[in-house]
């Protein structure tokens, strides 16, 4: 597979320290029931990379001395790995917040279907992938058949509370383009998606992130094999907007994947980007116990332009008036 990242670590891009620590991502494993054209991991039904429960203690132990107040789950499918529920319920009763960023097919998946009132019983914060409110952009980007398992899947979601009116469980969707282009306003797209998933299949959801393709991984040879790469940085930095700087996700987060190496995001962790300022050169979660965050220089390259181009994009949507 052609490969971005020797093109990605000569840049630029700002200088940026993180101003504390929020959220720790962690990445389950790259299994995955989809092979999907834009995933940043490789992800797929014959990957086996997954987290082990020695690794998962040392998650859980970490979210309690650094007294974190989210955990966002991540994957390949993070419902997939089996101490999935294990590690959701023992963040739970540190009460921490949970985020589980679901691709909604896995809902339809037999042995998978009591995750909606698992993730209900828990009050999981839902994130779930939905390109497009279309099915046949939907198949061509995820393939065919997934539009109609994602609208089971939400439906489902919908069924125990998610996304109601009223309701404390949350549920937000993701879009990300197919094509190496922005994201649309996200305000605007979410209206859209509201509106078209409302009238055709009665869905609710709370709300929609809208994200930009990180030119890495799959998607960064896609473009490299189409000769599209130098077109979609030079789209990327000619929308640089400075004011995204401050809200960028790595200010507050750092990633973690599935063997405990620690990462500044998740896109760093694809890229095997060092962290800065420790005295390893591959940092583990169990030696960072007891740092202190605050002023913490992080490792930047070309691909950081991804999240400060337009409106910004991170794993919570666009940047623009994020406080």
């Amino acid at each position: 597979m052609l490969d971005t990242r020797p093109l990605l670590l000569d840049t630029d891009f700002p200088t940026i320290k993180r101003d504390g620590l929020t959220t720790l991502q962690v990445n389950l494993g790259y299994l995955c029931n989809l092979s999907c054209t834009h995933c940043h991991v490789n992800a797929g039904p014959t990957r086996t990379e997954l987290m082990d429960m020695e690794t998962i203690e040392i998650v859980l132990k970490f979210l309690a001395e650094q007294k974190i107040q989210t955990l966002d789950m991540t994957g390949g499918s993070p419902e997939m790995n089996p101490h999935f529920k294990y590690l959701v319920t023992a963040a739970r009763a540190l009460g921490v917040t949970v985020m589980n960023r679901c691709n909604p097919t896995i809902l339809m998946e037999p042995g998978y279907e009591d995750l909606p009132q698992f993730f209900a019983d828990n009050n999981i914060v839902v994130v779930a992938s939905m390109p497009c409110y279309q099915e046949q952009n939907v198949d061509r980007q995820r393939g065919k058949g997934v539009y109609a398992d994602s609208i089971a899947g939400l439906l489902k979601l919908n069924l125990v509370g998610y996304g109601a009116p009223g309701s404390s469980l949350e549920l937000n969707l993701v879009y990300n383009p197919d094509d190496p282009i922005l994201p649309p306003n996200q305000q605007t797209l979410e209206n859209d998606y509201k509106r078209e998933l409302r009238q055709d299949h009665g869905i609710e959801f709370n709300q929609l992130f809208a994200l930009a393709n990180m030119p890495i991984s799959r998607y960064g040879a896609r473009l490299l094999a189409k000769n599209q790469y130098t077109g979609y940085m030079t789209l990327l930095r000619d929308a640089f907007e400075v004011d995204n700087l401050a809200t960028v996700m790595c200010r507050s987060l750092i990633s973690v994947d599935y063997q405990g190496f620690v990462y500044d995001c998740d896109f760093n962790q694809m890229l095997e980007l060092p962290l800065i300022g420790t005295d390893k050169i591959k940092p583990h979660l169990r030696e960072l116990l007891d740092t202190n965050w605050y002023g913490a220089p992080i490792s930047v390259g070309e691909h950081c332009y991804g999240c400060t181009a337009g409106q910004g994009s991170s794993c919570g949507g666009a940047l623009a008036g994020a406080e």
